[in-house]
This record gives C-alpha cells, sequence and structure tokens, in this order.
C-alpha cells in the first residue's frame, strides 16, 4: 500500500484537500516556505515543475512557471525542494511535470530520483495512460504512482483505462479548458465524477476552476480529493513575502469547508 493509498484510508471518507505550488516561484527560498506551509495545511501536496510550454495550464500557472524559469528552476531543483520538505513532513507528494523534462533526464533516472526525493506520485499532464507504457513499468519498479487525468471529454474506455493504470487517485479535470480560477463550480462536473468512479475504485479528485472554500466544499462533495492550485499562485504573484500566511489561511479554511463533509469508504 503506498502512502497516498494509505492517506486516503486515514481520512475515512472525507475528501482530500490538495493544494499545488509551482516549484521555484517565486525563487528557491521563497517556494521552500510555500512548500511548507502548503504541507502543513494540505493533505498532499502536489508540486510543479516549471516547463516553458505548459499546454493544460492557463495564464496564472503560466507565469509561475516563466518565474520559476527565469530565476534558473530546474528539474533536479525541484526534487531538492521536495526532498527538504519531506524531511520534515509526512504528506504525500504529487509531482507534476509535462513529459519533456522526464524524457529529458532519463525514464528510470527520473523514476528512481524522484521517489527518492521523496516523491509519492506523478502526473504528466501530455502522457495519456494508452501511450505510458514507458513510463509505468519504470514507476512502478521506484514504487511511484502514475496519476491519469481524465476530462469531460475523455471517452467512456479512455476512463476505463486512465482508472485501471492510475495509482493513488485519478485526477479528473473538471471543464474543458485550461487551469485556472473560475466563477463557479461547473455544472455538469457531478456527471462526470459519477463516470469515473462507476470505471474506477481509485478515488477521484478533482483540479481546474477551484478557488473559494464554496468551490471546495461543492468539489468534496462529489470527488475524493480537491485540488486547488490558481487560486495560490495568485496569491503568489500578488505578494511572494505574504505569501505563505495567505495560502496557509485559504487552505485552511477550504479545509474547514471539508471537515464536515464523509464519503462511503474509497
Amino acid at each position: 500500500m503506498s502512502r497516498l493509498d494509505r492517506l486516503f484510508a486515514e481520512l475515512k471518507g472525507r475528501p482530500a484537500l490538495i493544494p499545488f505550488v509551482m516549484g521555484g516561484d517565486p525563487d528557491a527560498v521563497g517556494s521552500g516556505a510555500l512548500l511548507e506551509a502548503a504541507a502543513a495545511a494540505g493533505d498532499i501536496l502536489e508540486v510543479g515543475v516549471p516547463f516553458s510550454d505548459p499546454i493544460a495550464d492557463g495564464p496564472t500557472i503560466q507565469r509561475a512557471a516563466q518565474r520559476a524559469l527565469a530565476g534558473g528552476a530546474t528539474l533536479a531543483g525541484v526534487l531538492d525542494l521536495v526532498r527538504r520538505v519531506t524531511q520534515t513532513s509526512e504528506r504525500p507528494v504529487v509531482l507534476l511535470t509535462y513529459l519533456n523534462p522526464i524524457v529529458q533526464r532519463g525514464v528510470e533516472r527520473f523514476c528512481r530520483d524522484a521517489r527518492q526525493a521523496g516523491v509519492d506520485g506523478v502526473v504528466v499532464p501530455d502522457l495519456p495512460a494508452d501511450e505510458a507504457d514507458f513510463l509505468i513499468g519504470p514507476a512502478r519498479e521506484a514504487d511511484l504512482d502514475t496519476i491519469f487525468l481524465v476530462a469531460p471529454t475523455t471517452s467512456e474506455s479512455r476512463i476505463g483505462m486512465a482508472g485501471e493504470r492510475s495509482r493513488g487517485f485519478v485526477y479528473c479535470v473538471s471543464l474543458t479548458g485550461v487551469t485556472g480560477a473560475r466563477a463557479e463550480v461547473p455544472p455538469e462536473l457531478e456527471a462526470l465524477v459519477k463516470r469515473v468512479k462507476a470505471s474506477t475504485p481509485r478515488p477521484v479528485c478533482v483540479g481546474f476552476g477551484i478557488s473559494t472554500p464554496a468551490h471546495a466544499a461543492a468539489v468534496g462533495r462529489l470527488a475524493d480529493g480537491v485540488i486547488v492550485g490558481s487560486a495560490l499562485v495568485d496569491l503568489v504573484e500578488k505578494s511572494s513575502r505574504a505569501a505563505p500566511a495567505a495560502v496557509e489561511d485559504l487552505l485552511k479554511q477550504m479545509g474547514e469547508a471539508l471537515s464536515q463533509i464523509r464519503h462511503p469508504a474509497c
């Protein structure tokens, strides 16, 4: 049983709160403080590897990646940040990276290095489940969970494959489009989550567009986990020095909104 599996079991049906922080944003020191704050207030920490062509991301996270890259952030540097956080935090860590940095490092080496740094799972937005054999094998050998994405446009057969090949949880994209805070939860999300849950016993976690405690509660009533990204990254952009406290405060509000929600055991 992986640490992600244990985490969901320990939550006993409460939706997991999963904050996303871009590694290296606004700089190495500031990013370390943000990761610590997010880990303290969330259940699972998702850390982004900055990439120059983040096709799944909207303007907010694109700018975060650009700031990190301009400051010299690399995959190796992000793994170092994760290593420091996992020395003091027991929260599971999921790494979100595009495929290019993995290939550049070498798949086997990437999986080994990520696991040694304390990473528990990896999300690769531009790698569909049916093309991921070359990653799944080395990841399994390294005890690294592979987490695949499904979206409103994903067919039933591909949802089933993503569920079968995912470990830890399935990442459910709440809408058609890129990341970014939205004014409301998409009305079609409930039907999508039901489709995904019908095809896999894995926990289903929802991301893209969740920006307020009310959003978190609405999504938490449907899904096993709530992923919050752009709303947190926006706080970093507005005030990098005060961002750790602001991030922790928003996450605490979201955690309170999720605290009374319970689902049947996954």
